[in-house]
């Protein structure tokens, strides 16, 4: 990558960062010099609302799965992106996705969910920001902005929040402005030089109208050395030069950079207690290298095991070399941009003292700009380059209608409207493919799909103690996408020429429906029985090789019933919260990937996707909140999963066995302690120690007919130490992640291994530090 884009990147993303601190200091001289003190109430303690079923409800009082977390939660684990909230989160897996991906996340809750981006196919976890689906997996990969809390709901919630929370739903929701000034300025360095400026601002403008401002800006150098193969092996047997962009030490770039500036502003008009507005806008920006990935398995027959560089580094040189429609080598970006704006409206017009009615309207737009590199290798006779470029916006409205009957009945009755366009422009080279062709094509796709539900939940109260809650949900979906293959030169693709012009379509509808049953045995004590259904939209095939793959290859919703009881308890006069959960899921039609396209007319290669499996997956989930003493918190979870495939479909060949696993990880742990030593006008000092364990996950067959790989389960502990002052209004921390420096690989690309004969796993974070200073007003 040469030094000029690098730069150039670095002043972008300097300069957004610099608007969201230009707007906050702008902002501060309107705040009062009042301090807000951070919670001191014990874990266990601290009542946490959520709004799951649509209503103020108390955790410990709400039917559900839920993982409930607040800001000083946050805080006091040092997370500061949602990745990292699976952590702590049973069952949950939440993973930045590897280069090819782009910036985008790959999600899953009990063992369902969705990790390819591609807007053909639809996400298995819902996301929400501020009650606003987010309805791609790229762009999803939050900072924890000025929060107030994150609700992670486990199990399908199809009548909750509609399709794709068929796994759960991960829901983030920010700070409204209130009628005080107040603000937060923090500021942290760390290793490589780690660079985060966060801030947040609120200010009273008039008596009923409020404002609130927050921005971040985040900068990290990467930990994977990009390496000039020529520069590090002069006069190798490959007869590879070193390049002109090679830097000090045959370093070309550092890979797993961070990148990212945001900003949101909101501002509520709250008139009396019968009305509320709040409306929100923010602005993302992030630029950076590709994730940190290395060459993690080699075909010594097809290349050379002198390409697998290291643990920390990698040899990709992100080159085509000439052939075909290239008239000479060019270099394909190692790096992302990503630049993502949205608006909402929330209005909440009491019509009289039981009967509300909600509106959310929300409009979001993004474009993302990203190189790969297949082969991830500096071999110039494995053409493997990508470039792609993703424009995408969405409008979504929501009505909801929530009221009383009496003092026993609560109902919602709503509906929903999204409507959402992608245009993903890619320009492959994958020579690698059938060498001596010059396999290489433009693609220029647009995607256009629509959403419409009706919905409605009703919660009573027989008796003392009892409450039944039953919902359902009507959905209709639809979805085309557009083909467009052309050469190089703009001319019909000499390889994939069938499908240029060609639109695939789909359209359904789904019914989803919920039946619930809880009992207060006594204030400690409450336990609940649920049924419920959720779904997977369908969709298209979205690599398809020739027309019949394209126009047969759409497949219908993947679909989950889920069977589950649980308890949650407050004991101990509320020093010890602990809530269990078990479940059965009977999911069916899972859509799966074919090795022959036979049925659907096609001889080519196939690249469809198809309900093709049946299965049933169960599992478990326990946690825990403890403050046995004052001063001290203990939290940790456990969980575990298990399951089979029912059936599968013979095209999916010896891809995927009837013995494999459905799901993976079974175990996942974890356990956090702090406690608070007062040190009287010396403020308080706060040590805290996590540690979570995740058991081996599966990384499937690098070719059919294969043993399935895994990759090894690790353990990641973290630690804080927390000085405040007596005022409760400066904090100074210290903090490790990765503690012990635990080596992991949680993710790889190996789609193309026949080919190439390379696969390729990201690396997660080593060892690092830093020190935060916050100042609150």
């Amino acid at each position: 990558m040469a030094k000029s884009t690098r730069t150039t990147s670095h002043v972008r993303l300097l300069a957004a960062g610099s608007l969201a601190a230009l707007t906050l200091s702008i902002a501060m001289p309107a705040v009062a010099q009042d301090a807000q003190a951070e919670s001191t109430t014990p874990e266990s303690s601290r009542e946490i609302v959520v709004t799951a079923q649509f209503r103020e409800q108390r955790l410990q009082d709400t039917p559900l799965s839920i993982t409930a977390v607040d800001a000083t939660l946050l805080a006091s684990r040092n997370q500061t992106d949602i990745a990292q909230i699976a952590q702590q989160a049973p069952n949950v897996q939440l993973n930045a996705m590897g280069g090819a991906y782009g910036s985008s996340l790959g999600a899953a809750i009990r063992g369902v969910g969705q990790f390819d981006f591609n807007p053909a196919y639809e996400p298995g976890v819902g996301l929400y920001v501020d009650d606003v689906y987010y309805a791609t997996l790229t762009g999803s990969i939050f900072d924890l902005l000025d929060l107030e809390r994150v609700e992670v709901l486990r199990g399908p919630q199809g009548t909750l929040t509609g399709r794709n929370a068929i796994g759960g739903a991960i829901k983030l929701f920010s700070k409204k402005p209130t009628d005080e000034n107040t603000g937060m300025v923090e500021a942290v360095y760390g290793s490589r030089n780690r660079v985060d400026i966060r801030g947040s601002a609120n200010f009273v403008l008039t008596d009923d109208l409020f404002a609130r401002v927050s921005g971040v800006y985040k900068r990290q150098n990467g930990y994977v050395d990009q390496l000039d193969y020529g520069c590090a092996n002069p006069g190798n047997p490959q007869g590879i030069t070193a390049r002109p962009s090679s830097g000090q030490d045959c370093v070309i770039d550092k890979l797993g950079e961070k990148g990212y500036a945001g900003l949101r502003g909101s501002l509520r008009y709250n008139p009396s207690d019968n009305f509320d507005l709040v409306i929100i806008g923010d602005y993302t920006h992030e630029e950076r290298t590709n994730a940190a990935e290395v060459i993690s398995l080699i075909n010594p027959a097809r290349i050379t095991p002198a390409y697998a560089c290291g643990r920390f580094c990698t040899y990709a040189n992100f080159y085509a070399p000439a052939g075909g429609f290239v008239g000479q080598g060019y270099d394909m970006p190692n790096r992302l941009t990503f630049d993502g704006y949205g608006f909402s409206a929330n209005m909440t017009v009491g019509l009289s003292d039981s009967l509300n009615v909600q509106s959310i309207t929300a409009y979001r737009n993004y474009r993302q700009k990203w190189g790969t590199d297949d082969d991830f290798t500096p071999d110039l006779a494995i053409a493997g380059q990508g470039y792609n470029d993703l424009k995408f916006w969405f409008f979504s409205q929501e009505l909801r209608l929530n009221g009383k009957l009496g003092d026993n009945i609560d109902f919602t009755l709503g509906g929903f409207y999204s409507d959402q366009r992608s245009v993903y422009f890619t320009r492959q080279d994958i020579r690698y493919i059938a060498p001596g062709l010059n396999f290489q094509f433009l693609g220029n796709d647009p995607v256009n799909a629509d959403s419409k539900a009706v919905f409605g939940t009703v919660i009573a109260r027989p008796i003392e103690g009892m409450t039944l809650t039953g919902g359902l949900r009507y959905t209709e979906e639809s979805k085309d996408y557009t083909f467009v293959r052309k050469n190089y030169d703009g001319t019909r693709s000499i390889f994939l020429g069938a499908l240029d012009g060609v639109t695939a379509t789909y359209k359904g509808d789904k019914v989803d429906w919920r039946i619930s049953a809880d009992y207060r045995f006594s204030p400690e004590v409450l336990a609940y029985v649920t049924v419920g259904t959720g779904f997977k939209g369908g969709g298209v095939t979205a690599r398809p090789f020739d027309a019949a793959q394209a126009l047969n290859g759409s497949f219908d919703p993947e679909t989950v019933t889920a069977y589950e009881a649980g308890l949650k308890t407050d004991l101990f006069d509320r020093k010890l919260r602990l809530n269990i959960a078990g479940f059965i899921n009977d999911y069916n039609d899972i859509q799966l990937p074919l090795i022959s396209c036979a049925s659907l007319g096609s001889n080519a290669p196939c690249g469809a996707r198809q309900n093709a499996g049946n299965g049933q997956i169960k599992g478990f989930e326990v946690e825990f909140q403890a403050s046995p003493i004052p001063g001290l918190d203990i939290d940790g979870s456990v969980s575990h999963l298990t399951g089979e495939y029912k059936n599968i479909d013979p095209r999916v060949g010896n891809a995927i066995l009837l013995s494999d696993p459905i799901v993976t990880p079974n175990w996942k742990w974890s356990a956090g302690i702090q406690y608070r030593a007062e040190l009287g006008d010396a403020g308080s000092l706060t040590p805290r120690f996590d540690y979570a364990h995740t058991g081996r996950l599966s990384a499937g067959r690098i070719a059919a007919g294969l043993p399935i790989e895994y990759f090894n389960a690790y353990d990641i502990a973290n630690a804080r130490l927390t000085w405040r002052n007596a005022e409760e209004d400066l904090s100074i921390s210290l903090e490790v992640q990765n503690v012990f420096d635990e080596y992991y690989t949680p993710f790889r690309f190996a789609a193309v291994y026949s080919f190439t004969g390379t696969a390729y796993s990201q690396v997660g974070r080593p060892r690092e530090w830093a020190v935060t200073v916050q100042k609150r007003f």
